[in-house]
Formats: C-alpha cells, structure tokens, sequence
C-alpha cells in the first residue's frame, strides 16, 4: 500500500523568530506539513542596510520561483501582509494565506516607503484565500482598508500551556518582575527602570529581571547605574525557551511597555503562569487586559504611574490572585497551542483540496 505524501507548504518569513517557530512546529504537529522555508537574509536596522534589503526584496521573486520549481509546494504562507505576504501573492501558488504581524503591517508610519506598502499591501490582501489576524486589533485597520473580511480567521496561534504551567513559586515579600521583550526602543525599557527607581526612592524592596538582546542593553545597564538600582536588575541576555516558563513562575509581576503591539505572545504566557500582567495601554493590550479587572494598563511613558500601579497591585495580593486565577482560565479557552494549530492546521488543508478540486475544474 503506498503510503500518501506529505503536504508541502512554503513559508516565506523569518523564521528563527519564536512566533515563526511556533507556527510552522505547529503546522508540523497538527497538520503533518512538510515545511520549506525562504527569507531575507539582509538585517534593516539602518539606512544603508534598509536599501540592501529593498535591492534583496525587488530579486525576492526569482530566488522564491526556484523554490517552487524544486519542491513543487502545494500553499504559501507568509508572515506580513507587505513584503512577504505580495511575494506570496505573486508566486503563482495557490492557495496562500497571509498574516498580519502588528496593529498594522504600515510601519513605520513615516516611512518613505509608506505609499508603496499601501499598494502591496492592497495586493496581497486581494489575491490571499486566507488572512489570518492573530487578535481581534489586528482586525480595525483591514476593515478601514476595505478587506473582504470573510477571508480573516481571527485566532492566535497559542502557547504550550504544558510548557506554561499553572505554577507559583514567587516570592510574596517583594516585589519581583519579569520583563521579556527584546531590547529595542519600541518596548520603551527605559520607563521601566525609572519606574522601579522611583520605588527604589521610596523604599520598597524588589528584584527586575529583563530577559533578552537588543542594541539597547548597554544603554540600558548604564541607565540602571544611573539610577543606583543595578544590584537589584538583571539582564539575563538571551536565555533557552525551556528556561522561560521557571523564570515566569518565579515572579509576581510581568512588565511590557510597547508603544505599538499586535497580539503579544509574551502575554499569554505570563498570564498562563500566575504572573500578573502591567502592559501599557494600548490597543492590541486591551484587547486581553482589563484595567484592574486582570491585569493594569500604563499610559505610554509614564514611569510614575508604572511605579504607582504596581504598588497598588502588589500591596492588594488578593486582588492579584484573583486576577491570575481568571487569566489562567481565559487563556486554557482561548489561546491553547493545541487547539488554535489544529484548527489552522485544518483550514490549511481544506484550502488545499478546494484549490486542487477547483483547478481540476478548470482544467
């Protein structure tokens, strides 16, 4: 009996960035895909290197229709509904899905380039079977661009709730925060060290422990020394995945000051492990976090309300307990790992046979 062959899928992406690897794992998992991946190799961090990426990104389309002429795939997915998502778009492969990373893909809002996003944009949206907004804020600037919103699964990917258990090994004396997002400007970790000096001012005892790299960190251990708190912050650097879930469960409080954000799997896995969430307030936050109800919103920038939220928060421990209890079972009902891939993985092969069945059709 000869065996069916696996379905292939072309991921156009980057794909060491954790969310990527969850994605395609997942696809792997629950689906039995065969992955092949293709990205941008050059970094766009500045000016010169932007127009190095552009050059890489206008060739894009010849290295990705090798790609095809060798594996013969049988969907596209990529991550952006710009740069990916129109090489996608113009692959000549169907079916394809595609999805949106942020609040929106147009990023940087001043960018030259802006216009042109806009039409590629417009382009990819039109030709996918499939766009997938990992959260419901993602949904707000496809409606105001006129996407046909039936081709939009609204679902996050999820997080192992195996690998992020229900634990709680904090201490209940102090203050202990955890912040995980990569050190760049845009997670505003300056705010977060003023905040924690003014607590420092005020006496209060804690232990601020920020996970992960980014250009930012020598600045960042500078600023901590600035303000006389370096013996009670930690920059860890970049640590395993594995290590992440222990170092959660070992503190009360998690911390991300994004002035933009799309659906942040950070949170869901704070929420997971009885740590209790202050995220700014912003919409792709308020989305999951309701102002004292499961969590706190901070006003962009604001170090003393930061300061001052997490006081309250930690100085009410009923409060808090009741929250994480609640976030614990929000995120079992709606961001399982488990269940959230299943689905995908399932819509992806159900695109699959009708895209086969309809061009047999035309044929």
């Amino acid at each position: 009996m000869q065996l069916m062959a696996k379905k292939k899928i072309l991921f156009l992406g980057e794909s060491y960035r954790a969310d990527a690897i969850t994605w395609m794992n997942g696809l792997k998992e629950f689906g039995d895909f065969e992955i092949i991946t293709w990205e941008l190799k050059t970094q766009n961090h500045t000016f010169f290197s932007r127009f190095l990426r552009l050059l890489e990104f206008c060739t894009g389309l010849f290295q990705v229709k090798k790609i095809i002429k060798l594996h013969q795939p049988d969907m596209i997915i990529a991550e952006r509904t710009t740069s990916y998502g129109f090489l996608a778009a113009i692959s000549g492969v169907k079916p394809i899905a595609i999805a949106q990373q942020g609040r929106t893909d147009l990023w940087p809002e001043k960018s030259l380039l802006l216009p042109l996003k806009k039409i590629i944009q417009h382009y990819a949206f039109e030709k996918a079977d499939l766009i997938h907004a990992w959260g419901p804020v993602m949904t707000v600037s496809m409606q105001a661009t006129n996407v046909n919103m039936e081709k939009v699964l609204v679902l996050s990917k999820g997080i192992d709730l195996e690998k992020f258990e229900n634990k709680r090994n904090a201490s209940a004396e102090k203050i202990t925060a955890l912040v995980t997002r990569s050190l760049m400007p845009e997670y505003r970790h300056d705010v977060i060290l003023q905040a924690f000096w003014i607590l420092s001012q005020r006496g209060i005892d804690f232990e601020l422990t920020l996970v992960g790299d980014g250009k930012l960190l020598p600045m960042l251990q500078e600023l901590a020394q600035k303000l006389n708190i370096q013996n009670k912050v930690n920059f860890t650097g970049r640590i395993l995945n594995t290590e992440l879930p222990e170092l959660l469960q070992q503190s009360n409080f998690y911390i991300s000051m994004p002035i933009t954000e799309g659906v942040s799997a950070s949170l869901f896995e704070a929420m997971a492990s009885n740590c209790y969430p202050i995220v700014t307030d912003i919409p792709g936050n308020q989305s999951w976090i309701k102002h004292r109800e499961n969590g706190q919103l901070i006003t962009i920038g604001d170090a003393e309300m930061l300061a001052d939220e997490l006081l309250w928060a930690f100085e009410n421990s009923e409060y808090r307990n009741t929250a994480i209890l609640k976030n614990r079972k929000f995120v079992e009902e709606n961001a399982d790992y488990k269940t959230n891939m299943k689905i995908i993985a399932d819509k992806y092969h159900e695109l699959i046979n009708t895209s086969k069945t309809n061009s047999h059709v035309w044929n």
